[in-house]
């Protein structure tokens, strides 16, 4: 998908294909229901959670894979060793087939960011 011009996440995931869509509204369910007191958002045509105005999680489907945005480098350093074998840019998991998405590992990831506040990349 190239960038969303969506104007929601409802209209982002309507856009999906459908061997995507199963996977990305999962990993919606899990930010709504991780990241309490953060703000869904589209911003840079993908789906965002904000904290105080600040996105610290984002997601996307691309052209060759899924990605999940991690923008805090304290949780990106602190599961280190989980994340090494990922398929990872500066702040991004990069999920190239819907079913290898690692939902347990998002799921904490989702857990540690929510927990404290921290610096954005």
């Amino acid at each position: 998908m190239v960038q969303s011009n969506a104007t929601d996440v409802d209209a982002y995931l309507a856009e999906v294909s459908d061997d995507r869509k199963v996977v990305l509204t999962r990993l919606r369910e899990l930010c709504r229901a991780e990241l309490t007191g953060f703000t869904e958002v589209m911003a840079y045509g993908m789906p965002a959670y904000e904290r105080d105005g600040v996105a610290e999680i984002a997601f996307a489907s691309q052209k060759q894979y899924i990605s999940f945005y991690l923008m805090r480098g304290d949780v990106r350093d602190a599961f280190a060793e989980r994340l090494a074998g990922q398929d990872m840019g500066k702040g991004c998991l990069r999920f190239r087939r819907p079913e290898r998405v690692d939902l347990d590992l998002v799921r904490d990831l989702l857990r540690a960011t929510a927990a404290a506040p921290g610096q954005v990349c």
